[in-house]
């Protein structure tokens, strides 16, 4: 394709949030094939171990769906007979969609030779053959569990990621898909064989050659984003430069990937050849800082004019909006970043601060953002929300 076509920025943001399912209303009473549905619309679901508010895999379903049944989405994951995802390295550590096993193998085969994973763990795998194949059979024998019941390895050295021997021999293990999540004690991952976890048609589903496997993955993503950039679209499940910049031309070339050109936004865009293009969104929703349509910041930066960090990693004394900050999408926009928390203890809803975008006034945004913080007290299961003197009145709270 030679012309490209022109799109304003306000349709690319559209199409954007048409694609992640924010041009739809909330259905009134969310069932697990809502839940299903938003799975095969964004392929996959990032897990973060932050829980100051809700852990991340969970958030974007609500901020699409509402109020729905955290169970629903923990019998699509893991359910023994019922599952529809497994846990891997998609966007970081991710909840994907069964049917994308076979496009992650080649990913899989590469961590099997120390290729694609951290230079740590990959040392570990060189050095440590001998105990990792130790840790598998362990595993095949006793069947699954975490890695502090491993009769070898020894216990970590401090919090989260003082691993011990054994918790980095598993590690290796599910990056070279050889052994998988059942499911989840709280947080921990308890490791089982892929073969005693997911579907047997899964299993043994034919594998892709690597190149039709990444192409496969980058179709998904523009299915995904609706419109994106060459690094938004390896971004979504990270894959290597080298990799995407060679199978994207090859996409172009077959009408997988339409070149457009975007009102100030510089560089190769593409858009999905199937993307809506709605004549305006609608959309009402507090948005995790693990939910795609912010994934790639420069992204966020383009389309909404948003620029965003989260501030979990910055000193308290540094942090300009606070620990675990929102952005809170208003029709077709972000206009204001909220700082939340769970307090469990006392069954509150914690805000700790609301910082409106420049161009929208407080009044603007209090009656939706009331709303948005109602709902989702009461879909933590906290008895009422604590906010800023100055807004109580304006959010109804």
């Amino acid at each position: 394709m030679t012309a490209r076509t022109k799109l304003s920025l306000a349709q690319a943001r559209r199409i954007a949030l048409a694609a992640q399912g924010f041009h739809e209303a909330r259905p009134d009473g969310a069932h697990l094939r809502h839940v299903k549905r938003l799975l095969q619309r964004s392929h996959l679901l990032q897990i973060d171990s932050v829980n100051v508010l809700v852990r991340a895999h969970y958030m974007p379903l609500f901020s699409r769906l509402g109020a729905y049944d955290r169970d629903l989405l923990e019998k699509v994951a893991y359910h023994p007979r019922k599952r529809e995802t497994f846990e891997y390295w998609g966007h970081e550590a991710s909840l994907i969609s069964l049917d994308l096993h076979p496009l992650f193998r080649w990913r899989m085969a590469r961590a099997a030779k120390g290729e694609g994973i951290y230079g740590g763990l990959a040392r570990f795998g060189r050095e440590k053959r001998a105990f990792i194949e130790e840790v598998r059979r362990e595993i095949a024998t006793r069947g699954p569990m975490g890695a502090g019941e491993l009769s070898i390895g020894g216990k970590g050295q401090g919090a989260w990621w003082g691993w011990s021997d054994g918790k980095r021999a598993l590690e290796w293990l599910f990056w070279a898909g050889e052994v998988t999540t059942a499911t989840r004690r709280g947080f921990e991952r308890i490791y089982d064989l892929p073969e005693r976890v997911l579907p047997s048609e899964v299993l043994n589903a034919p594998t892709p050659v690597e190149e039709e496997a990444q192409r496969e993955l980058l179709r998904r993503s523009i299915r995904a984003l609706g419109i994106a950039s060459e690094r938004c679209l390896r971004d979504y499940f990270r894959l290597e430069t080298q990799d995407a910049k060679a199978r994207i031309p090859e996409l172009v070339e077959a009408g997988d990937l339409i070149p457009v050109t975007i009102d100030g936004w510089n560089g190769p865009v593409y858009l999905d050849p199937q993307a809506k293009v709605p004549r305006r969104v609608e959309a009402q929703a507090l948005v995790s800082p693990f939910d795609p349509i912010v994934w790639e910041r420069t992204r966020t930066q383009r389309l909404f004019d948003f620029h965003y960090r989260i501030e979990i990693y910055t000193p308290a004394e540094k942090r300009e909006f606070g620990y675990y900050c929102l952005p809170f999408l208003l029709g077709e926009n972000i206009v204001a970043r909220v700082d939340l928390k769970a307090d469990r203890a006392r069954g509150h809803l914690v805000v700790h601060s609301i910082h409106p975008e420049a161009s929208v006034s407080a009044e603007e945004i209090a009656p939706g953002l009331g709303e948005e913080l109602r709902l989702m007290a009461a879909w933590l299961g906290l008895d009422d929300i604590k906010a800023p003197k100055d807004w109580r009145k304006r959010l109804g709270v």
